[in-house]
């Protein structure tokens, strides 16, 4: 065949073709990550990566003890090394000495009190990151070692560890009827650990200094005009000399970036005139950011004959480590659904937040509530164990639906299908039992070459009800900005909203493709030079940041079709937008929406507010939350009742979550959270005998990884949209976070007949004895 007569042929079969499908577009569908490709193959860039003329490394010194009075600092030997630039500490603080996410009272290096192991003392810039280390070690301080408050218990009698005292917060709940008992009481306490947020990429920034005095932080910042804010503040510039640049985020379950890292880099970039960089090691991210508030509570339960609940009675003591942070906030959530997702007449609960000289806690994923579903549900398993009533029947006799009240007086407005969740998991199908053969020995708890005797293994079914709240709450103003600009059939959205892998990106890009019919939408990437549009946390990007792009781009739309709706004499609601194409409701009107355009460049900006919420009050009642999300889990777990390993085999799921937007993006999310809540269960504790952290690295601290992953089945998405939510959507990932640990403890429960009020489960928690 000659070369003319193939590329005929070609060009014919190319003809004969049939047209490809269109990529999928809009709300609904499960439209992937623009940057997926990047990160995948290892091109993303993040801050770890960044590089600048000039470029310097920073390293902190941090404080070895607990708690010690700080007699003095020696500087002079690390200014004297070769490639040191500069060195700073509390005495180069030109602004404000303090900061903090809740009140300020955590300085930006210590001056005269240590507080905590790990806490910033000084910070040093130098030509070579290991020069940077030494000059750091080569710092000499002074200390006078005093004795450390490691046990919140004793927070309240102690001297007290900071000018505020040692009580953050107190929260005394009332409702109902103080005298309110039922005919079977149950009681428990239960201790919940310190888990870590463990990011995939440690810490890292870097910062420029301005030709005006200003300096410019590119971090992976989660609240970047907070942390602008906090800076400018501490480095005593006005907000607009201070630029945060927001780079690729490498996992963010928490708060990112701490400022302990922020603060002295910009320090340093701003007496050096440099650029500088600081690459945290996982050491020094576990020393520097803060963690899950270990807690402890005490329950007791009233129930009728029925098993109905009567009353519930509390005590709930979060251990906020050295600092507030956002401890007042994870204490109103924690009192507030310590009834959990139950009906309730009479609830007794006293909340504390207490400082202490152990690492801080602060904003963890489902903070607060994650405590206490742990406790309340151990409780409701003791009550059906009092009973003779079945666990998942017992529950159903007391979920709470749309229109029951909290414990805290607020109605309960948004879907609540509780009742639904829970017979959707009871329903589902148990997994198979294991066979006792060689080649299944991997299924066993313990893995290959780790299991006991086959006849060792016990299975067990349990299950978990949890619910969060979404926004801020206690009146927070909870407001975003989002501007929408279309050219060129080409539409930009820019939003401070940071997309820290809750795939706030894309769904930015969905609602205009849905709104405008414009397949090729782009999101610009954050910085302080936006509006602001608050932290992300709690979901509140889906909401306010998603809500404020929706209405932009309805107020392009309206300019788009106004022209063509006032041609033809008809209103614009009367033109629909599909497939990028506009066509009236007679079929009159049919026209691309590029051809509508005409060159024009239109643009919108818009906000989004949910409705007020108020403080609670002295009594703990007040309309707090904007609106809650629900979830239920059964879990089914193998235990060696020798060694006490658990293997959780499976994770069954329903969840509350409105209106599905990203389907493939709203299963990762959920699974994400589940195996997060797995390693509260079973691994992740972060230990601090004394208020020192032990062995802060990935090998002492023991993420869940993919052998320990069981099947998760999502048997069950409620779509009951909630309509004060743009599109009806919920927030996903916290939930099933808070509610996966509690579900896995009650099926060691239902293995074992042991109490497990401890997570993580120590392995002789799982223990049978003879005759136990």
């Amino acid at each position: 065949m000659t070369n003319e007569a193939a590329t005929a042929q070609a060009v014919q079969a190319a003809e004969a073709a049939p047209e490809p499908e269109p990529l999928p577009h809009g709300l609904g569908v499960s439209l992937p990550a623009a940057d997926a490709r990047a990160k995948t193959e290892g091109t993303f860039p993040y801050a770890a990566d960044l590089w600048a003329e000039g470029l310097l490394w920073a390293a902190v010194l941090r404080s070895p003890h607990p708690h010690a009075r700080i007699v003095s600092i020696d500087t002079s030997h690390a200014r004297e090394m070769p490639g040191v630039r500069a060195v700073v500490t509390h005495e180069d603080v030109p602004g404000d000495p303090l900061h903090g996410r809740g009140p300020a009272d955590r300085p930006v290096f210590a001056s005269e009190v240590v507080r905590h192991h790990g806490e910033p003392i000084a910070a040093v810039a130098a030509d070579h990151p290991d020069t940077a280390r030494m000059a750091a070690a080569a710092v000499i301080v002074e200390y006078e070692v005093l004795d450390p408050v490691t046990d919140p218990e004793q927070a309240f009698e102690a001297e007290p560890l900071h000018p505020d005292g040692n009580l953050i917060r107190h929260i005394p709940l009332r409702h109902g009827d103080p005298d309110a008992a039922g005919d079977v009481v149950v009681e428990g306490l239960y201790r919940i650990g310190r888990q870590d947020p463990a990011p995939i990429g440690a810490e890292a920034g870097l910062a420029v200094p301005r030709p005006d005095g200003g300096v410019e932080l590119y971090l992976a910042s989660t609240d970047p005009h907070g942390d602008r804010d906090t800076a400018a503040a501490a480095f005593g510039l006005a907000p607009d000399r201070v630029k945060v640049v927001v780079t690729g985020v490498p996992g963010a379950t928490a708060d990112r970036e701490d400022r302990s890292f922020q603060l002295p880099l910009g320090l340093l970039a701003l007496k050096t005139g440099f650029p500088v960089k600081l690459a945290a090691t996982r050491e020094e991210s576990f020393l520097g950011h803060t963690h899950r508030h270990p807690t402890l509570l005490r329950y007791r339960h009233h129930a009728d004959a029925e098993g109905r609940l009567v009353k519930v009675e509390a005590q709930i003591l979060l251990d906020a480590g050295a600092y507030a942070d956002t401890s007042s906030e994870a204490l109103a959530a924690a009192v507030a659904f310590a009834c959990g997702p139950y009906v309730v007449p009479n609830a007794f609960i006293e909340g504390w937040a207490v400082r202490t000289n152990n690492p801080p806690s602060g904003h963890v994923r489902g903070e607060g509530a994650m405590q206490v579903c742990a406790a309340y549900e151990a409780q409701m398993d003791k009550l059906a164990k009092k009973l003779g009533v079945d666990p998942a029947e017992l529950r159903l006799r007391n979920v709470m639906a749309t229109g029951d009240v909290l414990p805290t007086g607020q109605t309960v407005t948004c879907p609540a299908p509780v009742e639904e969740l829970l017979e959707a998991v009871r329903d589902f199908p148990l997994p198979p039992l294991p066979k006792d053969t060689p080649e299944d020995e991997w299924l066993l708890p313990g893995g290959p070459e780790g299991a006991g005797e086959p006849g060792a293994v016990r299975r067990g079914v349990g299950y978990g009800l949890g619910m969060v709240h979404m926004l801020g709450a206690e009146g927070a103003d909870e407001v975003s900005t989002a501007t929408v600009r279309v050219q060129g059939g080409v539409a930009t959205v820019l939003c401070a909203a940071v997309e820290s892998g809750q795939g706030f990106s894309t769904l930015a890009r969905q609602i205009v493709q849905e709104t405008l019919g414009i397949d090729e939408v782009h999101v610009v990437p954050v910085d302080t030079d936006q509006p602001p549009a608050g932290p992300g946390c709690r979901g509140r990007h889906t909401w306010v940041s998603g809500g404020a792009v929706e209405r932009a781009a309805k107020m392009v739309r309206t300019q788009l079709l106004q022209p063509l709706a006032h041609k033809f004499g008809m209103s614009t609601e009367l033109l629909q937008i599909t497939d990028g194409k506009i066509t009236s409701y007679d079929g009159v009107l049919s026209t691309t929406v590029t051809e509508a355009m005409d060159g024009k460049e239109l643009w919108a900006t818009a906000q989004c507010r949910p409705h007020p919420t108020e403080p609670l009050d002295a009594s703990g009642q007040g309309d707090a939350f904007v609106g809650m999300a629900f979830c239920a889990i059964r879990a089914v777990v193998d235990v060696d009742i020798e060694l006490g390993s658990v293997r959780v085999v499976e994770l069954a799921v329903a969840q509350d979550v409105g209106r599905v937007l990203n389907p493939a993006q709203l299963a990762a999310r959920i699974e994400a959270g589940v195996t997060q809540g797995l390693g509260a269960a079973l691994t992740e504790n972060l230990r601090t005998p004394r208020g020192l952290v032990r062995h802060p690295d990935l090998t002492g601290y023991a993420l869940p990884t993919a052998l320990d992953a069981p099947d998760i089945h999502i048997v069950k998405l409620v779509e009951e949209r909630d309509v004060v939510a743009p599109f009806g959507a919920k927030a996903v990932s916290a939930v099933p976070v808070v509610t996966s640990p509690a579900a896995i403890a009650s099926a060691v429960r239902a293995a074992t007949g042991r109490p497990v009020n401890r997570l993580p489960i120590r392995p002789q928690a799982a223990v049978v004895t003879t005759g136990g």
